[in-house]
């Protein structure tokens, strides 16, 4: 049975347009505290209490509102940290043996987006099988319980200082930040009175950006998803690195002195290092298959096993589950480490970073000494509603004489988006013109066949 509101991390679109207005947050609030509550009363638990956060957008007051309203319709308790990062909330949730967790954000996406992501009382996003129950509980009536049995709400005021201890526990007790300036860009989001308090806790220097939140300028130039403003400001300062979040404080990109830009395929690679050098061996990490090729053969070069999930660190998570494994990451900027967090945190994977230069000596241009990234190719062809393109023989051809052309010096990629009829065509090649040329001769196959 597909999910009709639940996509790969929680529920999200556009502010006022269903599914993200307030009657409907309201009835979702409703129909997860009934799941809560029939689970609680199931194996004889305490009544249920659930933590909310939210990232800086204007509509976060609107939607904290609604989920509070139907929570306690449903008879859930609820506590409120205000803002917080998706990580905080995943943390705080299990540090304080809540039932539940709940995110209010859209992540890097701009102001006029949003959504509900909910964790589970270990910290974990909710399993498929909970967010079905949901969806069910939706189709049935609301009934308020009666007044005495009303859920209560109150804030947390301590959320902040409780998160920005966890993250300092996750850098080595030897090793401070001394003597290092960095550049902290909170994309304007949820880690705005967070972040820079870690690094500076630490002893860094630190020049903070992005944390001037107004409702409306959430990753708005700044942050993971636009680093052009890190790049100018490490410059700018003469900072040794610069470190940019996105809006909920999940993804990472990091700038050095220079201005070189490493992304989350870079920095999994270095955490890997790291951690061979100082536990002997690694077993395995997990890219995605957007990962770059140079970072596969690195890896596998230090004798490390690779697999790629599905894009999206939900996927990520499920095969470092299975392999029981430790480190994974996209390029977008999720890092997970599983010894130090249940999910993706922005922060503790800037803080791994560190240690590991720390512990080397090193700078990340030196670690990464001798991996340089293919060059990648990405065309987006618009094609028919509900064509066929995988049995398309044409096509089918023209995949294949790319992959044997560039069979050990490159891939292809082929996939179709999620959310409209575009099929996106990624050739990666260790020549810039080759990943260009196979690209435009697959996307041209793609256009003159089914677009």
């Amino acid at each position: 049975m597909g999910r009709r509101y639940f996509g790969t991390d929680g529920v999200r679109g556009k502010v006022g347009e269903a599914p993200i207005t307030p009657d409907f947050v309201l009835r979702l609030g409703y129909a997860a505290g009934k799941v809560l509550a029939g689970s609680a009363a199931a194996t004889g638990g305490p009544r249920p209490s659930v933590l909310i956060g939210k990232d800086t957008r204007i509509s976060g007051y609107m939607l904290e509102a609604s989920l509070e309203a139907g929570l306690s319709a449903a008879g859930i308790d609820v506590m409120l940290a205000g803002p917080m990062t998706t990580p905080g909330i995943a943390y705080l949730t299990r540090a304080l043996r809540l039932s539940a967790g709940v995110v209010i954000s859209a992540s890097h996406n701009p102001y006029y987006d949003n959504g509900i992501k909910f964790f589970s009382a270990d910290g974990n996003k909710l399993p498929d099988e909970v967010e079905h129950q949901i969806e069910e509980r939706l189709d049935q009536p609301l009934e308020c319980a009666p007044s005495d049995l009303l859920g209560r709400a109150r804030r947390l005021d301590d959320a902040g200082g409780r998160y920005i201890e966890f993250c300092k526990s996750t850098f080595p007790q030897a090793f401070n930040l001394r003597g290092l300036k960095l550049v902290i860009d909170c994309a304007n989001g949820a880690a705005y009175d967070i972040a820079p308090h870690v690094f500076h806790e630490l002893g860094a220097d630190v020049i903070p950006i992005g944390v001037s939140p107004n409702g409306f300028n959430i990753n708005d130039g700044v942050g993971a998803t636009a680093p052009d403003a890190l790049v100018r400001a490490v410059r700018a300062n003469h900072a040794d690195l610069g470190i940019a979040l996105d809006g909920d404080a999940d993804r990472l990109q990091v700038v050095d002195a220079q201005g070189r830009l490493f992304n989350g395929d870079e920095l999994l690679y270095v955490l890997v290092k790291d951690r061979i050098a100082t536990d002997g061996k690694v077993a395995g990490a997990v890219g995605t298959l957007m990962t770059n090729l140079a970072v596969e053969q690195a890896l596998d070069a230090l004798g490390v096993g690779f697999v790629r999930a599905n894009v999206g660190d939900r996927y990520v998570l499920e095969q470092l589950r299975e392999k029981g494994w430790q480190l994974g990451a996209e390029g977008s900027g999720h890092i997970l480490s599983l010894d130090r967090h249940t999910t993706g945190d922005g922060i503790v994977s800037a803080l791994l970073v560190l240690a590991a230069m720390k512990r080397s000596g090193q700078t990340l241009a030196q670690l990464l000494d001798g991996v340089t990234l293919f060059p990648q190719k990405l065309i987006n062809v618009r094609i028919a509603q509900g064509a066929d393109w995988k049995g398309n023989a044409e096509i089918q051809q023209s995949i294949q004489s790319a992959e044997a052309e560039l069979k050990g010096k490159g891939r292809v990629l082929i996939r179709a988006s999620g959310t409209e009829p575009v099929l996106r065509v990624m050739v990666e090649a260790r020549e810039e013109r080759d990943a260009v040329h196979y690209a435009e001769a697959i996307a041209g196959t793609v256009k003159r066949s089914i677009a």
